[in-house]
């Protein structure tokens, strides 16, 4: 062979070698996991949980002592996961352990500023421009919708926040609220001399008036959220805020105020609801919330003990009726706490690593995932973004976290480059 031929015989051997590269896929593509969850309650802890006193203790400290000891103020006990230890007021959740994985890792470099941090767990981006993106609970009403038709896809118990909020998605995948247990959502109830008849009639009238206004205006939105409220409003919907109908046992298992809205989020993905988010201590138990500077870490045991009692009870109750495997349980917060404690005795804010929990939904659960220094300070290992976690709680309810939205003819991708936590997943 001479070398002419020589050399296009080799250029049509790199040719041949580069055409699936060009035009195929000579490596297979990672497919992200797809879970088998229908539905998520997220149970929001404002403020700031210390990760330190809960779910990734280290040492023995001490907020009292001339100089204070960094640490723990409370004592460590083991979980039913061999290796994984939380602290002593999460011990009806420690001896549950095994469905259970807190992920010790999770970081973000967004500051330390409640309500950008908020934000940021919420819709998985920092505010930027005139964008306003979904939060998870839109995202998840968006792409799943709810699983019955008299049911909304995404309620929230808790006060309305634009953080919660569909963003660019629109208002016809934002929440139903409310804060009162006992009454349900405000307005979902017809007044007095309301009965079916008459309130068809009168959307009968209603009806001509709507649909004129521009699709995907706010005028627009308005109209697709108010015939979303006509629709559900009656008894048939608001059945489901009976409390009463729950065992008085049951009831005191989940303990006081905060158990009851945990409860009722029980009710509402049995009854087809997607996504529930519970707020946590809405009245301020131990005078500060989550946020424990200075005094308010004293009684910081009575928001983990509440915490813990209504968590416990929750995931008892969904795996007695069979529903654990298909609810996700996720617990959120803005950031975390640093090991040593302040000047007054409390600790302050801390976004380099804190800890986010996952329950149920069909993980393979381990009770803790990733490893922190000796304070809780930084990840060593197995580091987790904020997206990297929202990418996991879609992925655990089988939605692709790399699908993409639209805004304003832009495509947006449902995650910020969030990857699933592979080890979760069977």
């Amino acid at each position: 062979m001479n070398r002419r031929d020589f050399l296009a015989h080799t250029a049509t051997l790199a040719a041949m070698t580069a055409l699936p590269r060009a035009f195929g896929n000579p490596a297979p593509l990672a497919v992200p996991p797809r879970g088998r969850a229908e539905q998520c309650i997220f149970i929001w802890l404002g403020g700031g949980m210390s990760q330190i006193d809960t779910f990734d203790p280290k040492k023995r400290g001490n907020s009292k002592a001339k100089p204070s000891l960094p640490g723990t103020d409370y004592e460590l006990i083991d979980t039913a996961v061999p290796g994984v230890r939380y602290t002593e007021h999460l011990a009806q959740t420690a001896r549950l352990a095994e469905h259970v994985t807190a992920v010790r890792t999770v970081n973000h470099r967004l500051g330390i500023e409640h309500a950008l941090a908020t934000n940021f767990v919420h819709t998985g981006r920092p505010v930027s421009g005139s964008t306003v993106y979904p939060s998870i609970g839109s995202v998840i009403a968006h792409q799943r919708g709810a699983r019955h038709e008299n049911v909304p896809a995404y309620m929230l118990i808790g006060y309305p926040n634009v953080s919660r909020g569909p963003g660019f998605l629109g208002a016809k995948h934002g929440y139903i609220y409310l804060v009162d247990t006992e009454s349900g959502p405000a307005g979902f109830t017809p007044p007095e001399g309301i009965d079916a008849e008459r309130a068809a009639v009168r959307q009968k009238l209603l009806a001509p008036l709507q649909g004129r206004a521009p699709q995907g205006s706010a005028l627009g939105d308005y109209e697709d959220a108010q015939r979303e409220a006509l629709r559900l409003a009656g008894p048939e919907f608001m059945r489901h805020f009976k409390l009463a109908e729950e065992s008085a046992a049951l009831r005191q298992r989940y303990g006081g105020e905060f158990g009851q809205r945990c409860l009722l989020a029980r009710r509402l993905v049995q009854a087809g609801v997607r996504f529930v988010e519970v707020s946590h201590n809405l009245n301020f138990i131990n005078g500060a919330g989550w946020d424990t500077h200075n005094a308010g870490h004293l009684n910081q045991y009575a928001l983990i003990r509440e915490l813990d009692t209504a968590l416990a009870a929750l995931i008892s109750d969904l795996e007695t009726k069979g529903l654990l495997d298909k609810t996700l349980i996720a617990i959120g917060t803005e950031f975390g706490r640093p090991g040593q404690f302040d000047a007054g005795g409390g600790r302050g804010h801390q976004s380099a690593v804190f800890s986010l929990v996952l329950a149920g939904g069909g993980l393979k659960h381990r009770g803790a995932y990733g490893v922190t220094d000796d304070l809780s300070g930084k990840p060593i290992e197995q580091p987790v973004s904020v997206p990297d976690f929202h990418a996991t709680i879609y992925a655990a309810l089988g939605i692709d976290p790399a699908k993409e939205l639209v805004s304003a003819s832009r495509p947006v991708p449902i995650t910020d480059g969030g990857k699933p936590i592979a080890a979760l997943f069977a």
